[in-house]
Formats: structure tokens, sequence, C-alpha cells
């Protein structure tokens, strides 16, 4: 009875302690957009606190009624986690630190007191930076919070400098730390492999830690996409519940962990992956994480997803408000068997087709015994093939322009074959072991693009290109192998700092390229879906979704990208994958997002050549509502037989609804489809478009005027009984 009565005192005058403490002494920084907020409380002992995430708060709430960090107590005998902002390792917060130093005199402490606070406006929105040192050794870490009020997106990434005597060794470097509180947590993440890219699965996440992470060095995305969705209380939602979805910018090794603790708290830590990575720095330098970007809807995932493609848009991706230019690709249609006379032939055929550019893929280089014949041979060296291109590029430059095509050309420049003069001139410039079997990746090794000599040579494989060609208008930039063989002649003793260097080597020639060539359109490449991370789309204008062109597949890699990249900066192209599927059926699906074509039109007839110039003359018309309008994902592949999206302008005058029947089954029961987003007052005009030649629609309601309220409450009879069978309507106000 006395230890009861004792204790219960005792959390008496903690209690009045903590509401007694002088005011001063507390200091709040707010990190806000329109909807959200995220709240840090410096404490007492000068250590900084998460003590709110969730939707924003009004001006007038009192903050002092939010929990205070050191007033959290678990019946006065253990206190709860305190939720340090920025966690380190050797401190006494049991769980996974954002930060881990092994310290000059081989400490592994480290405690991070608050110093500072900045404020800036930046285009968008605004940029706070939160500065914390060690009291005991000269380590500062800066954490820096981009807003984007109207978006309500919340960029994050942290940098650390020091002034110790001798090198420290970062043994952990997260680019941020975050908490939510729920009753249950559900983790929607997107496994992948070539060909099956973002494959949806969600588990709950109970206690103890799930990671999600690549440990490929480059191609880095393989197996593994890098973002998520958190479902707070309920599996992630399209249209109701509370969602986080976030991703990060990194062209390397990542990891996310999330780690339910005993109180039932989940804490977030996305950033490098330290898996081989112990990374060594020298004083007086800088180590930034990378840029972790998330948002928090309430409203479900829908409107998280418009909510990354308005920001993707407009602060992101490279030209990003800018068009888009459809092509004709001649990889399905030649593969490494093309001289300049058939080439000049499929220009010729771009233009009938209607498209604005011809590509050129692989097979246009290397000469002699390491010409480009094959996969085997002529990776890293890039002078024209001379058999093949008498003329090299100029003439296929002059040639798309007599055809009235721009032209655009492949390359994998970060790669190397051992059948190459660029391997028998630079061995030490390559990624391998020196004393082991050399394991090769589809007959090709990974250049070390942490060597500035190396990130010179990459650079000026496009810029030779671009000096001799400037009329050249379009680069698809592949990266087709991971790294294998893992080490650097360059780093010696330092191969802790390999995968890190290595990464921020890839960005910087991006970065160099971009500036260069700021108006000249790039597609990021790897070997399909192994790259899109938005570090790199700052450098590129769109990416390759999948080397599977299956409109079936496609429908469901496209809904997972569409997640949380806008339409404009997915590549989809029409080939001859799964030619039971019909041609309006594979253009259907790929008009979803930036369309291109694959495929030799000889293999198509009269009415199908002609059904592909007006789908293309649709897609382009619409580009207000696909490429720059809002999007909502409708019915999903993963829980029906049949897929629905629609997008709208933004001002509302247009929509397009696409809906695909992908394998019916037999007299099921069919639903309406309820586009979303228009404006119920007006009146639409509803048109089903992208029909083939002869055929007419059999829409109900085809050619009607209804109001906006009608199709979004009611909707539309736009499935089918029939297998991988497609409708295009589009509905424009009167």
């Amino acid at each position: 009875m006395k230890s009861t009565i004792t204790t219960t005192l005792l959390l008496l005058l903690a209690s009045m302690a903590c509401l007694a403490e002088n005011k001063t002494e507390r200091q709040e920084i707010r990190i806000s957009t329109d909807k959200v907020d995220l709240i840090f409380e410096v404490a007492s002992d000068q250590r900084l606190y998460q003590i709110y995430l969730g939707e924003r708060l009004s001006d007038t709430f009192d903050l002092t009624l939010l929990n205070r960090p050191e007033c959290v107590s678990d019946n006065g005998t253990l206190e709860k986690r305190k939720r340090e902002v920025y966690s380190c390792a050797g401190n006494e917060d049991y769980f996974e630190p954002a930060l881990g130093i092994i310290h000059a005199d081989g400490n592994r402490s480290s405690y991070l007191r608050f110093k500072e606070v900045k404020r800036e406006a930046v285009k968008g929105g605004e940029e706070i930076v939160i500065s914390l040192e060690d009291d005991q050794y000269p380590v500062k870490v800066d954490l820096h919070y981009v807003t984007y009020a109207k978006e309500n997106i919340i960029k994050t990434w942290s940098i650390l400098t020091h002034r110790e005597k001798k090198n420290i060794v970062l043994t952990h470097m997260y680019s941020t730390m975050l908490y939510l509180e729920a009753a249950k947590y559900y983790l929607t993440e997107y496994a992948s492999d070539w060909a099956e890219e973002v494959r949806q699965e969600t588990q709950e996440l109970t206690f103890g830690k799930k990671m999600v992470d690549t440990k490929l060095g480059s191609r880095a995305n393989l197996f593994c996409q890098p973002f998520f969705e958190i479902g707070l209380n309920q599996p992630s939602q399209e249209q109701q519940g509370t969602v986080l979805m976030g991703t990060i910018g990194w062209t390397g090794n990542w990891r996310y962990t999330l780690e339910v603790d005993n109180n039932h708290l989940l804490c977030l830590l996305p950033g490098i992956n330290p898996t081989a990575s112990e990374y060594t720095l020298k004083p007086h330098t800088e180590f930034s994480t990378p840029e972790f970007i998330f948002t928090l809807s309430f409203t479900g995932s829908s409107s998280a997803s418009r909510n990354f493609h308005d920001w993707a848009r407009e602060y992101q991706i490279k030209d990003g408000m800018g068009q888009r230019i459809s092509l004709l690709n001649n990889w399905e249609n030649t593969y490494f068997d093309f001289d300049e006379e058939k080439l000049a032939e499929c220009m010729k055929e771009a233009n009938n087709l209607g498209v604005d550019l011809f590509l050129l893929d692989d097979g246009w280089f290397g000469n002699g015994d390491n010409a480009r014949e094959g996969d085997y041979a002529g990776l890293g060296d890039w002078e024209v093939n001379h058999q093949k291109l008498p003329n090299g590029i100029p003439g296929l430059v002059k040639k798309a322009k007599e055809s009235g095509v721009k032209f655009g050309i492949w390359i994998e420049p970060e790669m190397i074959n051992p059948r190459s003069e660029l391997m028998a001139k630079h061995p030490d410039w390559v990624i391998r072991q020196p004393n082991r079997d050399t394991y090769y990746y589809r007959n090709q090794l990974v250049l070390n693009l942490s060597n500035p000599q190396v990130q010179d040579y990459v650079f000026n494989v496009v810029d030779c290109i671009m000096t001799e060609n400037p009329e050249v208008a379009f680069f698809k930039w592949d990266c087709n192998a991971p790294i294998t063989n893992i080490y650097s002649s360059y780093h010696g003793s330092l191969q802790g700092n390999l995968y890190i260097d290595h990464a921020q080597g890839v960005r910087n020639v991006m970065k160099r390229v971009a500036e260069k060539y700021p108006h000249v359109p790039m597609m990021l490449c790897s070997g399909g879906g192994g790259r899109c991370d938005y570090e790199s789309l700052k450098y590129f204008t769109e990416f390759w979704c999948s080397d599977n062109t299956d409109p079936v597949e496609r429908i469901f890699i496209q809904w997972g990208f569409s997640k949380f990249f806008p339409a404009k900066a997915m590549c989809a192209h029409v080939t001859s994958w799964n030619k039971s599927a019909s041609v309006k059926f594979r253009t259907d699906v790929a008009s979803m997002c930036k369309l291109g074509f694959d495929i030799g039109l000889k293999e198509l007839s009269a009415d199908e050549l002609e059904y592909c110039k007006k789908a293309i003359a649709n897609w382009k018309r619409l580009n207000p509502a696909i490429l720059e309008g809002d999007q909502y994902r409708l019915v999903s592949p993963y829980e029906t037989n049949h897929m629905a999206v629609n997008y709208v302008s933004k001002d509302k005058r247009e929509a397009v609804l696409f809906a695909y029947d992908v394998h019916p089954r037999f007299s099921e029961t069919l639903y309406k489809v309820r586009p979303q987003g228009l404006d119920p007052n007006a009146m639409y005009k509803i048109e089903e478009i992208n029909l083939m030649p002869g055929n007419s629609s059999n829409l109900k309601l085809n050619g009607s005027v209804v109001s906006g309220e009608y199709l979004m409450k009611v909707g539309l009879d736009a499935f089918t009984c029939h297998s991988m069978h497609s409708r295009v309507i589009t509905f424009v106000r009167q």
C-alpha cells in the first residue's frame, strides 16, 4: 500500500513539474502544409522530439495540450519511447537509430542537441532547417524540410558535417525519422523483377522490424520499388482512410526500416542502405542523405497520388510542365539487325503513323570484333558502327529530317562489355574483384562512377553525340546490370565508400548532362522499371516502366506506378507482346501514359494502321487531361476482373475515361463506372472514341449530354464481358 501511494505521489509531482515548467524553455517547431502538421518540440534537455504528425491543427490550437516528451511514463516505472526526431546510436533509445557514428576516438555514442532553426521561402512553399549538434564532439546535423503547401508534400533530408581531428565513420545515416500512432498499421509494398514490376502486396505490421531494401548498387529497383504506402487502422484504400505514402530519391542502395515498438508506436526510417557501406568521412566535409518525399492523406491513396503528381510536374521532374513527344522505337521491329536503309524506312513509317520522333535503339555502335551485334560486345565503345551506318549519326539525323520526324538515340553509358576497346584500355575503371573469377550479369560489368575520370567519360558519351549532332532530340538512357564483383581499385582500403560514392557519381553525371542540355528530353530505362527514383527524374523527363509490354500485365504495372508518378513521366509503348490482344486494346492501355510505339507497321492491317493514327491524334488532343490533369483510379485490377481510371483537365472542361475488361468471368455481374473530379453542376457530352474503322459505339448514353453529378454518382455501363476489351470515353463540358 505504501509503495502504491509513493508511486502515485511521484507521478503527481512529475505531472505538476511538467505543467509548471517555465514556458521560455519550450520551443515548438511547426512544419505545415495546407492539410498536414508535423510538430517538434525542443525539450528542457535541448533534445528534439516529435509531438505530432497528423491532420493540420488550427492556428489557435493550444500546443501545450500535446504530449510532452519528458512527461510520458508507463505506470511510473518505465518511460515510453520519447520519439526523438533524429535518435543516435549509443543513447538511451533501444531501437533502430537514425544516425550511427564511430568517432575518431572510437566512441560509438552520439547525443544531438538543438541549436537553431531557420526558415526560408522557396518556390511552392517553405524550407525549414533545424540544426543539431553533439555537446561532446564537433559534429553537426542539419535536418532539412521543404513543405509544398498546396500539394501537401513534405521533402526531407539531412546533412552532416564534422570538425573532428581525424576521420569518422558513418554506420547509419537515414534521411529522417518519423513516428506514427494508430491501432493497426498496414504496409503496401511493391515487389518486382524483370517484366514483373510493381507487384502490389499488403501486410499488417506488428511488433518488430520490417525492412524493405535493395543492395544491387545500380539498376537498384530491380527486385523492389522505392516507394510504399502505410494505411493507418486499415489497409490503404483509394477513396477513404488515412494513408502515408513515401518514396526516396536515390539511384543506389536504399532501405526503409519500419519498426513497431513495445508500445505499438511505428517508427519509419528511410535512407541509404547501410549494408557494406560504413562510410569514412574526412574532417570538414559534408555528407548529405537522399531526399525522402512523403504525403499524408486523410481521404485515401487516390488523393495522395494527385498530391505527388502535381508536386512532381511542378517542382521535381525535368521539364515537368513541358510537353511530351510521341515516338516510334525500332527495337522490337529490327533488334540488332538493321542498316541505314532499313532505319530510313522506319523513319518514314514514324511519319506515316503520326508520331513526333524516331528512336534508334541498341546496336548502332562498336566496330570490328567489338561490333554490337548482340549484348555480348561493344558497350563502352561509343563510336558508330561504320559498316551498318556509313554516314554515321549525322546521316540518320538528316534522314529523319527528310522524313518529317525528329531523331533520338539509345545509350547505356554506365556499362561495359569485356569485349570492348575501353576494357582493354581501362580495366581499372571497372567494378570487379581483383583476385576472383568475374561474374557477368547480361555479359557486362558496371563502370566505377565514383571515379571522376569515369564520370567525365560517361558525360562525354552524351556530349560528343550532341556536339556532332545538335539536332538529336531524345535520349533513351539504359542501365541493364546491377553491380556484381563488388570492389573498387579507386577506393583502396575505403571500400565501404564505394556504393555511396558510385550513386553520387551517377547523379553528378546526370546533373551535368541536364544542365548542359536542359531542353533535350531523356528517358530513364533500366532493363524496364529498374530505375524510377525522384532524384534521377530531376534530370530525366520520363522513365520506362517495364520491358513487359503485354497490355494485360501493363494494366497492373501502370496501376502501381501511377500511385507515385504522373502519367507524363510513365512511358508506355504499343508492341507485339501478346498478339492475342487486339491492336486497339494494346493501344488503349498505352494511351493512359506517355504513348509510344515499338512495332513494325507492316505487321498492321490497313484498318489497324488507320486506328493507330486516330488514337495518336486523340491522345495528343487529350494531353491537357491525361498528362497535365488530375488522375482518379476507379476500379482496381487487383480486386476485379476489370480496371478503370479517368483523367480530368485542371479547368474541368474535358475528361477521359479508360475502361479495361481484363479477363471477365462468364456472365459475371457488371457494375457501373463512376468517373470522379468533374464539375457536378456542369453538363458533359459523352463520346466513345478510339473505335476501329467501320465500328460504331454501343455504349449506353453515347452522344448524350448529362450532368457531372450524374456521372459521378450514377455512372456509366463502361465494362463488358469480353476478354481484353477496352473503351476510351471522353466527357466534354457543354
